[in-house]
């Protein structure tokens, strides 16, 4: 993604429901602030920090999120359509019932991720460390996890489409029924016959 021209704001005069186009936030304390509803065009965040800003329902379309961080980042309902996030830590991330398409995220460190019940769409999340994924509930077409390390994945009740995980490790998944359409290596199969098995009802002697 290259965004040019952009010009510089330091998020002063920030408030829910604005609409802006073509800016570059740099170092920006944008902590507790009153964000909901705003919508972000082509705008590039770098040494942000969103800790506890309320981000319901905003919208992020073709934005660069770049060292980002928060211990607590809240964007429920939120949409994001062709957005990268980089080298970024994110504490607890609820973005629950929110809408992704054409989404990055490369380089990251995130604790637990609650997408519960969100719709993805041409997602690839490489090189991060997760606590926890949520995705149940959620419709998911489209979604790479590229050589990154999950601690618990759950799936309840998700429906996905085209689900690479071949690449990462996962120390537990919940909700076995919704690996359905996922992708697989025979090493994630052999750790996961147990717990399939139990799930089955199958005594293995």
């Amino acid at each position: 993604m290259n965004l040019v021209d952009l010009a510089e704001d330091d998020g002063s005069t920030l408030r829910a429901g604005d609409s802006l186009d073509g800016l570059r936030y740099l170092g920006t304390d944008l902590g507790g602030r009153d964000l909901t509803g705003a919508g972000f065009l082509e705008c590039e965040f770098q040494s942000v920090s969103f800790d506890e800003a309320k981000l319901r329902g905003v919208t992020l379309s073709e934005c660069l999120l770049l060292d980002v961080n928060a211990a607590v980042f809240t964007a429920p309902r939120s949409t994001w359509r062709d957005v990268r996030v980089e080298r970024s830590r994110l504490g607890s991330v609820e973005v629950y019932e929110a809408g992704m398409r054409s989404v990055r995220l490369d380089g990251c460190k995130l604790g637990f991720v609650n997408l519960r019940n969100s719709q993805l769409t041409d997602v690839l999340i490489s090189n991060c460390i997760i606590e926890e994924l949520d995705l149940g509930g959620a419709t998911v077409q489209r979604l790479e996890l590229r050589n990154c390390r999950v601690g618990t994945l759950d799936l309840a009740n998700a429906r996905l489409t085209d689900v690479d995980l071949r690449s990462s490790d996962f120390s537990a998944i919940h909700g076995i029924d919704g690996l359905r359409g996922a992708i697989i290596d025979d090493s994630q199969l052999s750790l996961l016959a147990p717990i399939l098995a139990s799930h089955l009802g199958i005594v293995v002697d």
